[in-house]
């Protein structure tokens, strides 16, 4: 029996209601909430940012800054297509460029996209493989086969523009920073970046976008070596977030970790995502894995003396410094011969023609930046809005001491009431 779509509306309980956002998968966050649209050879893409809050000094300079770091063109290890990517701001400013509380809507339209080299060859109708180009068909049965539609990595414009007003609020809230690196291209490992002090200017000393010199340069010649043999190579992006306060994420479902790794998750090419340690923590035991507690001698603050949590224990930052690590695929796109199918179902053999990166790297380093700047927002602000709505007038002894790289205790260090060369403090636990 076959129902009409009115004929199901119809059937359904008087009491069922129906929310429709904008559009499946397009829109990420709670309160400070993003929604991305627009195709790679569409007249443009962009963003609309609702929730941002009022009264936040941002000019257009500010935000092209993380643009003109994302934008194609730039060196010979990225797509060659040129576009400026300046952004129009459409709404949500005033005049004097303060936030009005209104969405934000940011536009970049597209200028040298060059259809004919997907339209005008087997591109048109066979899928490149490890692309999105099947999927999509799959789900929708119908695609954007210029460009890639929204699985091109120019959808991370909109992105990049929300993060750069995500930067701002974050640097005028506790001057915290979010910077990431290339920190690893296959085997080739970056060393000696210390993650209290590395600068942008030190990312952006070289086209790989890594602050270790020499690593970069080993970098770029295995780059080098598979662009010219028409491929592609992928490695790990790393991103740090300094003077995070201690309290932001939720227990179980919302944890701060968890909403990180969609967040970068998300990205084009994004295939492993790992909070501190992550991996490698499995190969210690407890006790080497363990982040041990003291307290600061200057500030009186809760610290840990190692971060291998990468600054988040629970789900739920503890004030160090918040360190995730995100792992890019190569390129699908590629000029070698590959074994794939038609859209009718026949074997072909394809060779990727076009305008493409041959390592996505340097290029995500904003996008990851972006994408774990807007979650930190919106954490912060359920943050306020839930535990920070009322103040907390417990007196200083009955609350817990401050945690983290920016916190400080009233009158400095608590007096220890320990008796100097006791031992151990004696703890039973009981947990499933």
């Amino acid at each position: 029996m076959k129902l009409s779509y009115l004929t199901f509306l119809a059937v359904l309980p008087a009491t069922t209601s129906f929310t429709l956002r904008m559009g499946t998968g397009n829109s990420f966050g709670r309160l400070f909430r993003i929604s991305t649209w627009g195709e790679s050879h569409g007249g443009g893409v962009g963003v609309t940012l609702d929730g941002c809050p009022p009264r936040i000094p941002i000019t257009r300079d500010e935000i092209q800054i993380d643009l003109d770091r994302r934008r194609p063109g730039q060196s010979r290890i990225t797509t060659p297509r040129n576009e400026a990517d300046a952004v129009e701001i459409l709404s949500g400013l005033n005049p004097e460029d303060i936030t009005l509380g209104t969405p934000l809507a940011m536009l970049v339209r597209n200028k040298d996209q060059r259809s004919g080299d997907y339209l005008e060859n087997d591109m048109s109708v066979a899928y490149r493989p490890s692309h999105a180009d099947a999927t999509y068909d799959a789900k929708y049965g119908v695609r954007a086969i210029a460009g890639g539609g929204r699985s091109s990595a120019r959808e991370t414009i909109g992105r990049v523009a929300a993060g750069a007003v995500a930067r701002k609020i974050l640097k005028l809230y506790n001057n915290i920073e979010v910077l990431a690196y290339v920190s690893k291209v296959q085997e080739i490992e970056a060393e000696n970046v210390d993650h209290d002090t590395f600068t942008m200017e030190d990312v952006d000393a070289n086209i790989v976008r890594c602050p270790d010199q020499a690593s970069a340069e080993r970098m770029l010649e295995r780059i080098d070596e598979i662009r010219k043999q028409g491929n592609s190579i992928g490695g790990v992006v790393t991103c740090v977030a300094r003077n995070v306060p201690a309290g932001l994420g939720a227990p179980v479902f919302d944890k701060l970790e968890a909403d990180l790794a969609k967040a970068c998750m998300s990205i084009p090419a994004a295939k492993g995502f790992e909070s501190g340690d992550g991996f490698a923590g499995t190969l210690l035991t407890g006790k080497e894995h363990n982040d041990e507690f003291y307290i600061d001698p200057e500030t009186g603050a809760t610290r840990t003396k190692t971060n291998r949590s990468g600054g988040i224990q629970g789900g739920i930052s503890n004030g160090e410094n918040i360190v995730v690590h995100v792992a890019f695929k190569p390129t699908s796109t590629i000029a070698q011969a590959q074994s794939t199918v038609t859209r009718d179902g026949q074997e072909v053999e394809l060779r990727g023609k076009g305008r493409h990166d041959p390592c996505v790297l340097p290029r995500a380093v904003p996008m990851v930046e972006a994408m774990v700047a807007i979650t930190l927002v919106d954490a912060l602000m359920c943050q306020q809005a839930q535990c920070e709505l009322f103040p907390n007038t417990a007196s200083l002894d009955e609350r817990p001491n401050p945690m983290g790289t920016t916190a400080k205790r009233e009158g400095g260090p608590k007096k220890s009431t320990v008796p100097a060369g006791s031992g151990p403090v004696g703890l039973k636990v009981d947990e499933e």
